[in-house]
C-alpha cells in the first residue's frame, strides 16, 4: 500500500511555528512509515518530514502576500500533486476543500480529512463528491455533516516529542492564533481575575493586527501579561510544561484544538470553554476543567490538585499518534479492500438538493 498525503504549499511539514494541519500531516506520515506503509508527502521544498517528499514550490510562504496569489498557488500545487500521486499511489489523502474537485480526473480513491469549522457552502460542495470518504477530527465535527459518509478519527500527537514536567511555575499560558475566536482577550481577563501571570504565544496574522493592537497590546506589560512571540516545538515544551494551566477560552465551535493535547502531553491541565470538540478532549477533574464564563475559569485555575502524570496518561491512552495512525490504516484498508459504494449517498445528495 502506497499513500499520498497532500499538504498545502504554504507551510512546511512539519511546521516550524504555526501550522496545525501540517503538524497532523507530519505525525500521520511518519507514523504510517513506522508501520511499514510507503508514504509520500506533497508539500513545499522546505519541509523536513521523514518520509518521501515531492514539491513543485521550493519554499514555504506564510503569511501570504495576497489572497489571490495564495489561491492560485494552492490550485497549481493541488493539480500537480494529485496528477503525480495518481501515477504511483494506491490512495490519495487530501486535507483541503479545493482538492476534492480534482478527484474527478483520477481513478484512485480519496480520503479527505475535514480540518475546518462547519460552513454550509463547504458541506454542499462535499455532497457533490460522495465517492470521497470523509474523516472528521471530532465527533462534534462529524455531527454537523449528517449528509456525508464520515469516519471520526481524533488527532494524535507523538508524545515522545513532548516533555512531561511535574514541577509547575506560577503562570498561566495561552498558545494559538491571536484572533478574536481564540479568546485571547478573555484569557487576559481570566489571568487578572485569578491574579496569576499570563504568557501569550502565537502568530499575529495581518488580518487580526487591529484586534491585537486594540484588545491585547494595551495589557502587555512584560511582567504580568507577556507576549513571547510564536512558539516552535522547543518553546512549546518550555511554555506548556512550566505552566500551571493552558487557557483555551474559545469563542467558536473548535473542530479539535490540537494545542490542548500538546499541553496535556506536558502534564499541564487545560482550562477551556465548551465549544465544539472541547468536551471530547478535556475531562473535568482529570485533564482540566470546562467553564462557562471567565469568572468560573478564574476560580478553576487556582486548583493545584491536578496530577501531571495522570494528565500525560490521558493523552497516551486516547490521543497518541499510534492510535490515530492505526485508525487511518484501518480506513485505508477498508476502502481499498471494499471500494466505496456511493450509490446510496448519491441518492441522498439528490434528495437534499431537491
Amino acid at each position: 500500500m502506497r499513500i499520498a498525503l497532500i499538504a498545502s504549499p504554504f507551510i512546511s511539514v512539519p511546521p516550524t511555528r504555526y501550522g496545525g494541519t501540517e503538524l497532523f500531516i507530519s505525525h500521520l506520515a511518519e507514523g504510517l512509515q513506522r508501520k511499514g506503509i510507503e508514504t509520500v508527502v506533497y508539500c513545499n521544498g522546505d519541509s523536513t518530514v521523514g518520509v518521501e517528499k515531492r514539491a513543485c514550490y521550493p519554499h514555504a510562504e506564510w503569511p501570504l502576500a495576497t489572497e489571490t496569489s495564495g489561491m492560485l498557488k494552492e490550485l497549481d500545487h493541488l493539480s500537480w500533486s494529485i496528477e503525480e500521486a495518481a501515477k504511483t499511489c494506491d490512495l490519495i489523502h487530501i486535507n483541503s476543500a479545493p482538492a476534492i474537485t480534482y478527484s474527478r480526473y483520477v481513478s484512485a480513491p480519496f480520503v479527505c480529512t475535514l480540518h475546518h469549522p462547519h460552513e454550509i457552502a463547504l458541506t454542499r460542495m462535499y455532497e457533490r463528491y460522495p465517492e470521497i470518504h470523509y474523516a472528521a477530527i471530532s465527533q462534534h465535527q462529524a455531527s454537523v455533516h449528517p449528509t456525508l459518509a464520515v469516519t471520526t478519527i481524533h488527532h494524535g500527537i507523538d508524545t515522545t516529542k513532548y516533555r512531561l514536567q511535574a514541577k509547575k511555575e506560577d503562570y498561566l499560558c495561552f498558545l494559538g492564533r491571536i484572533a478574536p475566536i481564540k479568546g485571547v482577550h478573555t484569557a487576559i481577563e481570566v489571568a487578572k481575575r485569578a491574579g496569576i501571570p499570563l504568557k501569550i504565544a502565537g502568530e499575529i496574522q495581518p488580518i487580526f493586527r487591529d484586534y491585537f493592537d486594540a484588545m491585547i497590546k494595551p495589557h502587555i506589560d512584560g511582567h504580568f501579561i507577556e507576549y513571547v512571540g510564536e512558539a516552535d516545538l522547543d518553546m512549546k515544551n518550555q511554555l506548556l510544561g512550566g505552566s500551571r494551566g493552558l487557557l483555551f477560552p474559545i469563542q467558536w465551535s473548535e473542530p479539535f484544538g490540537l494545542v490542548m493535547v500538546e499541553a496535556m502531553a506536558c502534564g499541564t491541565p487545560v482550562f477551556a470553554f465548551p465549544g465544539g470538540a472541547v468536551p471530547e478532549i478535556v475531562r473535568t477533574g482529570v485533564s482540566g476543567t470546562i467553564s462557562s464564563s471567565a469568572e468560573e475559569m478564574a476560580a478553576a485555575v487556582k486548583d493545584t490538585t491536578y496530577s501531571p502524570e495522570l494528565i500525560r496518561s490521558w493523552v497516551e491512552q486516547r490521543f497518541s499518534v499510534d492510535i490515530m495512525v492505526q485508525h487511518y490504516i484501518d480506513l485505508y484498508q477498508r476502502i481499498l479492500a471494499n471500494g466505496f459504494d456511493s450509490e446510496a449517498k448519491v441518492h441522498l445528495v439528490e434528495e437534499v438538493a431537491a
